[in-house]
């Protein structure tokens, strides 16, 4: 992989996050940036794309930071097969954790558990979905660390939105997270032309 590739994804998962969180943020505050005037709409415009490309940078350093710990989690264990043993277990208690412990914190009233169940559970398939398609492309040794990267991964990248509880920072901040996490995982491979 040269120089001109690494650009070429840094420039697309950017742009892909920060469309992907603009358009998501528009139309969860819809009234926001309809509601005064033309400028206002601009503004609110450019204010969701510079707030979406800094999101999208954070994934783009998760994504990096996993590419080390990936291989340095193979060099620990040694076999592909404990990695993967591993990387299942810290899903499992992932998820637990995203469930639980966001319930116990803001959890009560008016809030059902089954609220604090959707999210994690819609997050665990569509990392479910995108890890068979990069299985697909390359090989199933790649379902694991795709689906690790997908689900572990974001989910730290979206510890800052999960600590506020509000709804719409929630998926303002998840939108260029998980559209570029998505991007540069089924995309890497295409450019290091490796199957």
């Amino acid at each position: 992989m040269n120089s001109r590739k690494v650009v070429f994804l840094f420039w697309t998962s950017l742009l892909i996050g920060s469309v992907s969180g603009a358009i998501v943020g528009f139309a969860v505050d819809y009234d926001v940036y309809i509601g005064d005037d033309f400028a206002n709409f601009i503004l609110g415009i450019i204010w969701l794309l510079g707030l979406s490309a800094a999101f999208s940078l954070v994934a783009q350093m998760g994504f990096f930071a996993y590419l080390f710990v990936h291989r340095f989690g193979l060099g620990l264990a040694k076999t592909h097969t404990l990695w993967n043993r591993i990387q299942l277990v810290i899903i499992a208690f992932v998820f637990f954790d995203l469930v639980y412990f966001r319930y116990l914190a803001f959890g009560g009233g008016e809030n059902s558990f089954f609220g604090y169940l959707l999210t994690p559970t819609l997050l665990l398939l569509y990392s479910l979905i995108i890890a068979y398609f990069k299985a697909k492309d390359t090989n199933r040794g790649a379902f694991v660390p795709a689906l690790f990267f997908m689900f572990v991964i974001t989910t730290i990248e979206w510890v800052p939105a999960l600590t506020v509880n509000d709804q719409k920072w929630l998926w303002i901040y998840l939108a260029p997270l998980l559209s570029a996490n998505t991007w540069q995982l089924l995309v890497l491979h295409r450019l290091t032309n490796r199957k």
